[in-house]
């Protein structure tokens, strides 16, 4: 009789067990990389690189094949993530010095914002780029507002990007390992006395400049700005990836028994692209390959915490990459010499900085072990999505006014998609409605020389069928006359008359 006692607690336990799982809310893992391709990972047509984590998520979740960033720039993107918000509606969502302005408004609510009231504990780890501050950053004291003032409970960024000063990391407002006594001094207009420069003193670098990046030198390194002192706090470029892993490790380890909301914003494949020595070589691609390596390496090691920390099968994840791709942007490092064969964007036309489809079209994987089955989808998603749709997921009512709920498309349940989504690149605008995509005419070059990307520019409009032409080649805007017109009206009432005052584009 006891037996049977215990084994009716045993079975009942299990079944409480099973309900509680069935209704808890699921960790959630935003892994942001920094202008990765859209054939840069494996799943996507990638040859000469290897991703088995980033394929591992795709093949056992959903890979979108027409999945966006809403930019093809890094700031605008990531403002649109954390917002439900086009970017174009924020004239200061554009690419930002390090010593920018909080661009997110305090009041306004945000994706962590909106998890926090769902119960979640929130967390950015990585890049930032979002501003901070209220215009004069004092470096050496609590710097805010930040990352804690729109949502995240915990915080421990680069202001900006990895080839701009500051070069330290900042821990909910305060930067890390700082030496008071030698206090940190920022400028982007000119250079403090007696300080090298990539300019004026090539003998100290260990990785030469192309264009703009000509600043000051960190660890043999010039950059975009002017940085002096806090040297007990530069970050060294080569553990950069450990060290912002180690973070991600050591948040997700501490915060197992509540639900998180973890963005963690790779630097990959930004430049300076510095694999740490252990990656040097991994392809044979040079540094650009190598740092791609190093990413799905990284991914990897936080798919293993997930398992050990037996969190796993409650964690969804979420993975894509803010822009499209781009080999030369700053440095000589061999990104263009060594790519080989590789087709950093696929079978697309364009990359970073551009309104074609590499600009904004980008790897996009929704992974939720036991609850999402593996497919690819052909729907039309956008990163601006995630804010309505994770809201769906944990039950709140509140929607952000540019987001779609697409939740049961990101669990592959759905094949719905969007009908139209605007696309942004250095404040042009271009309309996606089905499998059209229409491209207002614009001043300017056809051809970023600096980098060698094709970014869309032209004084006609241009139109395209991506149902039979992805690769952007057939302007149909002559031959279609009506349906140029059906979305010109269509984009122009969304948009605004004013969509051709844009902001003119300067690479540093």
């Amino acid at each position: 009789m006891k037996s049977r006692v215990n084994v009716l607690i045993i079975f009942l336990s299990i079944l409480l067990s099973g309900c509680k799982n069935e209704n808890q809310i699921p960790n959630i893992i935003i892994i942001y990389t920094d202008d990765l391709g859209y054939g840069d990972v494996g799943v996507y047509g990638a040859k000469e690189i290897s991703t088995p984590n980033m394929d591992f998520l795709a093949k056992n979740g959903v890979q979108f094949t027409q999945g966006y960033a809403s930019s093809a720039t890094c700031t605008p993107s990531r403002y649109a993530l954390l917002t439900g918000t086009y970017p174009w509606k924020e004239k200061k969502a554009r690419i930002l010095p390090g010593t920018a302005p909080l661009i997110i408004d305090t009041t306004q609510m945000t994706l962590p914002k909106m998890l926090k009231q769902q119960g979640y504990e929130t967390a950015v780890i990585g890049k930032w780029h979002l501003g901070l501050g209220t215009g004069k950053v004092d470096w050496n004291n609590h710097i805010t507002p930040g990352p804690n003032e729109v949502g995240f409970d915990y915080s421990y960024i680069m202001a900006a990007t990895q080839d701009r000063v500051p070069t330290v990391y900042i821990e909910n407002g305060y930067v890390d390992g700082l030496d008071t006594s030698d206090p940190i001094e920022i400028s982007y207009q000119k250079n403090f006395e007696g300080q090298p420069t990539g300019k004026n003193n090539p003998e100290l670098l260990s990785m030469m400049w192309h264009h703009g990046h000509n600043s000051s030198i960190v660890n043999g390194i010039p950059r975009i700005g002017f940085m002096k002192g806090g040297d007990s706090a530069k970050w060294s470029d080569i553990d950069m990836a450990d060290h912002f892993l180690n973070k991600v490790k050591l948040y997700v380890k501490s915060k197992k028994e509540k639900p998180f909301f973890l963005y963690y914003g790779m630097q990959q494949p930004h430049v300076p692209r510095t694999p740490h020595p252990r990656f040097i070589g991994a392809t044979s691609l040079g540094p650009r390959g190598d740092v791609i390596a190093e990413a799905d390496w990284c991914i990897g090691e936080l798919i293993k915490t997930l398992k050990e920390e037996k969190i796993i099968e409650n964690t969804l994840i979420i993975f894509s990459s803010d822009n499209g791709p781009v080999l030369n942007d700053g440095y000589y490092d061999d990104a263009v010499e060594k790519n080989g064969n590789h087709t950093p964007a696929g079978v697309l036309r364009g990359g970073k900085y551009s309104l074609f489809e590499a600009g904004t079209r980008v790897p996009f994987i929704t992974y939720w072990k036991g609850k999402i089955m593996p497919k690819k989808s052909n729907s039309l998603v956008s990163q601006l999505d995630l804010f309505s749709s994770l809201a769906k997921l944990t039950g709140s009512d509140l929607r952000a006014d540019d987001s779609i709920d697409l939740m049961d498309t990101f669990m592959g349940k759905s094949d719905e998609g969007r009908s139209e989504l605007i696309l942004e690149a250095t404040t042009r605008t271009a309309f996606r409605s089905g499998d059209w995509v229409m491209i207002p005419p614009y001043r300017g070059p056809a051809v970023l020389k600096a980098v060698n990307i094709e970014i869309a520019n032209s004084q006609k409009y241009q139109l395209y069928n991506l149902s039979n032409d992805i690769s952007q080649k057939v302007n149909l805007a002559e031959s279609e006359p009506e349906k140029l017109q059906e979305m010109n009206s269509r984009f122009t009432e969304i948009r605004g008359e004013g969509y051709n005052k844009i902001q003119k584009l300067e690479l540093k």
